[in-house]
This record gives structure tokens, C-alpha cells and sequence, in this order.
């Protein structure tokens, strides 16, 4: 029980991250506040590996895994524009927007019980266990429905 709770807290990013890349990144921030102290700089990568005897490559994977992650949904900027929005170009609002048109009008085309399910799983951000629930059948038959329409829906788009 101990070692689930130990594994909970050490585990409790959005992405998972190796105990030893966190063990290394730990290593890493203490060794930058002992050298800032001593020296009254920043240690640089190379300085780390020979302190470590590491690969500068290693050094780097843990530095940029302890990072935290931005949501590109986040605000930035004195407009607060989310960062999605300032990646995508107007050529790329059209083409969403006519991705969107088509997949509304293959979502018409399904039979309503095909049609709950995507609505439940991509609109209502439900899973697949709460869509089986809702519906009275087993998850692994929603998944196997689901499967079945994105496959379908994949073959119309590339054909």
C-alpha cells in the first residue's frame, strides 16, 4: 500500500516520466544551486556532464522532462489569445472548418445508436464505460462500435 501511495506521489505528472530521468533531473537542480553558490553562475550543460560523468544527451533529456508542460489552451499575451489560436493560420481555420462541415455530414449519416455513441465520446467527453452505462451494453461493445466508425469515417476522408 505504501509503495502504490510512493508511486502515486512520484508519478503525478500529465505525462509519465522514468523514476530515474526524475532522479536524474533532482541531481541536476541540486547540482545548479551548489555551483550558482560557489561560483555565482549558471553550470552549463558540458560543466554538468563532466561534474556527473554523463552524457551531455542524458543531462538534457532530464532538464527538458522536469519542464512544465503548457496547455495550448493556455492565455499568453496581453490579448489573453489562447496559444492554439496563434498557431493556426487562416488557411488553416478553412480547412477546419470544411474538415468540420464534412464530419458533421458523415455524423448524419449514422444510425442513431452509432450516432449517441460519438456524440457521448466527442462532445460530451464521456467514456467509454460511461457511454456503455448510458446505453445498456458492455464498454468493449462501445469500443469495437467506436473502432468500427472512426475506420469508417478514416476510409471516406482518404478516399
Amino acid at each position: 500500500m505504501i509503495g502504490e501511495i510512493k508511486k502515486f506521489l512520484r508519478d503525478d505528472g500529465i505525462i509519465r516520466i522514468s523514476r530515474s530521468i526524475k532522479e536524474l533531473g533532482i541531481k541536476i537542480k541540486e547540482l545548479e544551486k551548489v555551483y550558482m553558490a560557489k561560483t555565482g553562475e549558471q553550470v552549463c550543460i558540458t560543466k554538468m556532464s563532466e561534474i556527473l560523468q554523463l552524457p551531455e544527451e542524458n543531462i538534457s533529456t532530464a532538464m527538458e522532462a522536469l519542464q512544465t508542460i503548457e496547455s495550448i489552451n493556455a492565455k499568453i499575451g496581453e490579448d489573453g489569445k489562447e496559444i492554439i489560436e496563434t498557431l493556426v493560420s487562416e488557411d488553416d481555420e478553412q480547412s477546419r472548418i470544411v474538415d468540420k462541415i464534412t464530419i458533421l455530414g458523415m455524423i448524419k449519416e449514422l444510425s442513431n445508436r452509432d450516432r449517441e455513441i460519438i456524440d457521448l465520446r466527442y462532445f460530451k467527453d464521456k467514456t467509454q464505460t460511461q457511454v456503455a452505462k448510458i446505453l445498456g451494453i458492455s464498454q468493449v461493445h462501445v469500443s469495437r462500435i467506436e473502432k468500427k466508425i472512426l475506420n469508417e469515417f478514416r476510409n471516406k476522408l482518404l478516399a
